[in-house]
């Protein structure tokens, strides 16, 4: 048994994607290197491809304008549902 797993901290994960990308080096290289299974090297590595169109584009002031519209649409139901109980209080105590 080799004990409990390593955590590898997001720096070093991707120092060795990165040098995966290189590819100056093979994954079995860099897997002796830094001690790391090539199946998890190959994995960084492709998750750092995967996620360098999205750095480049405006993906955050997108999800900020949804956030927004998504908020908006929150206060003006928060809005109506307190409308509706205020009536049905109303109503409630002609009831009575």
């Amino acid at each position: 048994m080799h004990g409990m797993r390593r955590q590898h901290d997001s720096a070093f994960k991707a120092k060795v994607a990165l040098e995966a990308i290189r590819g100056e080096k093979t994954i079995a290289q860099l897997s002796g290197e830094f001690g790391v299974h090539p199946n998890q090297i190959r994995q960084w590595r492709d998750r750092a491809l995967e996620a360098l169109p999205g750095i480049f584009s405006n993906g955050a002031s997108r999800s900020e304008k949804e956030r927004d519209a998504l908020e908006e649409e929150l206060y003006r139901q928060i809005g109506q549902l307190k409308v509706e109980n205020d009536w049905l209080k109303k109503k409630f105590q002609q009831l009575r």
